[in-house]
């Protein structure tokens, strides 16, 4: 989601925008009561079963009709598989409130027996064994209502509005319960199918974007049939849109040498402040392609839809419901936000939940580092103060064994918003430690897997927090384990004690657990506009020394470059934390 929010949107942070008064989501309509997910569908990421590490998700070929009138939508999935060892059965993910109504292994109907959904693991029983290297296409018909959505994006499932102007206004956000609300998948981050088809019919004359490429729309009886392509997509990026849109076209010439078709669907009625938005398109390609590398998907589209939720990462059409609200610094920071993940979380994908901080910090990252190059230092500095202020650090933001993605939003018991914020403060630290050259040519070898990306000689990849740390090992020549290890694997933050005496200031890390932490850190000695300079302190042994005189001036990292704990920041959080409690009792 996206930060205070889920990967596209990332939930959780979305949700403190939300309430700084940045983002404004729009409410779900009020849904009759529908039956509970079970334990199962309810959790996204959870370890896949044997069968299912033991395929290549080769091809997903989904149908799916949507009765904007009845809440109801009816799919048809076929699932090409190829096993990488023997297989008597296949397992996919679905949701079991659907019905299903057939099941068929490459073409021949099976019985009821042969395959069974108690909990939303579905197992198919092969008619015959798979030898290692065989295809099977496994296809599923069912249908039902989704499950709805209390608050989208922070919840997972469907959203059904309708617009200003009257039509019905339908979107998908399942990010947080997984694909298996929509369509029968491997609801893991690495079972992502290699090429997706989609065949989307609504009621005419509405209108259905999807992800990847535009293969055309067909209309019969009062129904149009929407048909898409895309490469690799998410699990959870696979989406349903549905409503009166109109679309806003153009086409970006990139650095690159290739051209990039930019589509915006907008709501009737909202034509002038879509144009507006559109115009922030090509910057955002600008940026983007000129700071980390090429556009990953510059062959199918960069495409937004206006959405009745505030957003998500959908791939190539990415959710927006922001409402065409500008921050201070006179940008979208939800389209910034969401665009960013095309690079992390689409192109790079983490292996598990626990990496999710590679989505998210990074994504938030790309937010000030966007402003520092729209707008200049001050406002790259204003957005991480502004991020500083929400850390919580009780909770490391990779555990170091595979969790769930309830495991890691969840702010009680996992990270939850420090993955955005926590995870964007360290990459400033980590960038003004070893520098600008090093830092994005690890950040293009996490995202691209090679220092020379160029469109069509890389694909979407799987990433984890280790292969981050190699990239900046290599980049940098040196060991930089223990800098990840007190940042991404501690909940504290290091702390620096400074004491004075009469010759100047003696200057200790103090990290979690007393692991080592060799931080260098600049001291300004002297009073600014007179005398004032910087003193590189390298603190190899954790420990380092400053001469002064006895009435000199000084200020600890005057240029703020090293994340550390800071009590006028804890005295903040508490006092605002005591000031949310006394709301809460007043009448």
């Amino acid at each position: 989601m996206d930060p205070i929010h889920r990967k596209g949107l990332c939930a959780a942070l979305l949700l403190v925008l939300a309430t700084a008064g940045t983002a404004d989501a729009q409410a779900q309509p009020e849904s009759a009561a529908q039956p509970p997910l079970s334990a199962f569908t309810a959790q996204s990421g959870l370890a896949r079963a044997p069968e299912q590490e033991a395929v290549v998700f080769e091809h997903a070929d989904l149908r799916f009709k949507v009765d904007p009138a009845q809440r109801r939508i009816d799919g048809d999935a076929a699932l090409t598989f190829r096993a990488t060892r023997p297989l008597e059965k296949l397992v996919v993910d679905l949701d079991p409130n659907y019905s299903v109504s057939s099941v068929s292994v490459d073409g021949a109907a099976l019985p009821a027996s042969a395959w069974r959904n108690p909990e939303g693991r579905m197992t198919v029983d092969l008619p015959a064994p798979l030898a290692a290297g065989g295809k099977a296409v496994l296809r599923i018909a069912y249908g039902g209502k989704p499950h709805v959505a209390k608050l989208a994006p922070w919840d997972g499932g469907f959203v059904w509005a309708t617009a200003p102007t009257g039509e019905p206004w339908v979107a998908s956000a399942i990010e947080g319960e997984g694909c298996d609300l929509l369509w029968p998948c491997i609801d893991h981050p690495e079972g992502e199918p290699l090429l997706v088809d989609e065949a989307i019919t609504v009621p005419a004359p509405l209108v259905a974007p999807g992800n990847g490429v535009f293969l055309g729309m067909e209309e019969r009886d009062g129904w149009r049939t929407y048909r898409w392509r895309a490469r690799s997509p998410d699990t959870y990026a696979v989406t349903i849109n549905v409503g009166p849109f109109e679309l806003l076209s153009a086409d970006y010439r990139s650095r690159y040498g290739n051209t990039i078709p930019l589509r915006f669907w907008h709501l009737k009625g909202n034509e002038a402040k879509a144009q507006a938005l559109f115009g922030e398109f090509p910057k955002l390609l600008e940026f983007f392609e000129g700071t980390i590398g090429p556009y990953p998907f510059g062959d199918e589209k960069m495409g937004v839809v206006e959405t009745p939720h505030l957003g998500m990462e959908h791939q190539t059409i990415n959710a927006y419901g922001n409402g065409y609200k500008l921050t201070e610094y006179g940008y979208d920071w939800l389209l910034q936000h969401e665009f960013a993940h095309e690079w992390f979380g689409n192109q790079l994908t983490n292996s598990d939940w626990d990496h999710m901080w590679l989505h998210e910090g990074f994504g938030s990252y790309m937010q000030p580092l966007y402003l520092q190059w729209l707008r200049g230092d001050r406002e790259y500095d204003a957005w991480l103060l502004f991020q500083r202020k929400f850390l919580q650090n009780k909770v490391p933001i990779v555990s170091g064994r595979s969790l769930t993605e309830e495991g890691v939003y969840n702010g009680d018991t996992g990270p939850g918003n420090d993955i955005y914020y926590k995870g964007s403060l360290l990459l400033h630290t980590l960038r003004n430690l070893i520098g600008d050259k090093a830092f994005f040519e690890a950040t293009r070898m996490l995202v691209y897997g090679r220092p020379d990306p160029k469109p069509g000689n890389f694909a979407p990849r799987y990433g984890t927090t280790r292969d981050f740390i190699a990239a900046v090992n290599a980049a940098t020549g040196r060991d930089f384990g223990w800098f990840f290890d007190v940042y991404v694997h501690s909940a504290a933050l290091p702390e620096l004690e400074v004491a004075r005496d009469a010759g100047g200031l003696s200057l200790r890390w103090k990290a979690p657990g007393g692991k080592p932490f060799p931080m260098p850190v600049q001291v300004r000695v002297g009073s600014p506009g007179v005398d004032a300079r910087d003193v590189d302190v390298p603190m190899a042994d954790g420990t380092g020394r400053v001469d002064l005189a006895p009435d000199a001036l000084y200020t600890i990292d005057p240029h703020s470059k090293v994340l550390r704990a800071l009590p006028h920041i804890a005295a903040f959080q508490a006092w605002t934390a005591e000031q949310a409690k006394q709301q809460q009792k007043k009448p």
